[in-house]
């Protein structure tokens, strides 16, 4: 039976590592997090193997726990597969969809509208970027909702968690976009977004699944030109705020 303390030391782990504080690679010592947390090691150690089974964490035989990192071969099949669900999701979104899944696909979509405006008028981006993220992950989460697949939902959701862990920006910064161009890239965003919600609005699966397609490859190309350039092979963790928004 799972313990309270394992729940605690589960939530812990996983925003370490969601955030960005805990990166790839990182070694995950059972005595250090159980000091850390307040719990003894054996709760610590229930948390790290199912966060092994999430996808998060690597658990190796004599060598203990540690964030997990991918090689760029592995990150184009995790890309290829949620490419191929979120396709298709779409698609059973724009057949199964109701009035109030439209309404909640339709309220994130307003709300990226109004931050993306906000961006664009402002002189800085950084005050807008973690609800615009916020509001992107509701967009797609009411999509999934929509399909009325809860399998392919949950799936789904955790390959977005693995892919976020790659993408979650620096601790200690990266290269930074000019502004203009990282205006123009949110505006397309935005307008594909707003392409993806027509076809679904309008029961057209087929619309809907090309949209989303294009929407879903656009940016797995985009972080994978940035991922390929890491000299070892090994995917970077130093991304921008900007990479940060095509994550979800």
């Amino acid at each position: 039976m799972k313990s309270v303390n394992t729940d605690v030391a589960y939530e812990y782990v996983r925003k370490k590592i969601l955030s960005g504080e805990f990166p790839p690679g990182k070694a995950l010592m059972t005595e250090v997090l159980a000091a850390e947390i307040g719990v003894s090691r054996t709760p610590v150690r229930d948390a790290l193997r199912k966060l092994e089974t999430d996808g998060l964490v690597s658990i190796q035989a004599h060598l203990g726990a540690s964030v997990r990192k991918m090689q760029l071969k592995e990150f184009r099949e995790i890309c290829d597969l949620r490419l191929a669900l979120e396709t298709h999701a779409a698609g059973l979104a724009a057949r199964n969809r109701t009035e109030s899944d439209l309404y909640e696909i339709r309220f994130a979509l307003e709300a990226m509208r109004r931050l993306t405006e906000g961006i664009l008028a402002a002189d800085h981006e950084q005050a807008f970027l973690a609800d615009l993220v916020k509001e992107d992950v509701r967009f797609h989460i009411a999509i999934m909702t929509a399909a009325k697949n809860d399998l392919m939902k949950k799936e789904i959701l955790r390959l977005h968690l693995i892919n976020r862990v790659l993408t979650v920006p620096s601790t200690t910064g990266g290269a930074t976009v000019p502004k203009p161009i990282s205006d123009a890239r949110r505006q397309a965003v935005l307008a594909k977004h707003e392409d993806i919600y027509r076809a679904i609005d309008q029961a057209d699966p087929a619309a809907a699944k090309r949209e989303m397609e294009f929407h879903i490859q656009e940016l797995i190309d985009h972080n994978l030109r940035v991922m390929s350039r890491a000299e070892s092979g090994v995917l970077a963790r130093d991304l921008t705020p900007e990479e940060l928004l095509y994550s979800s």
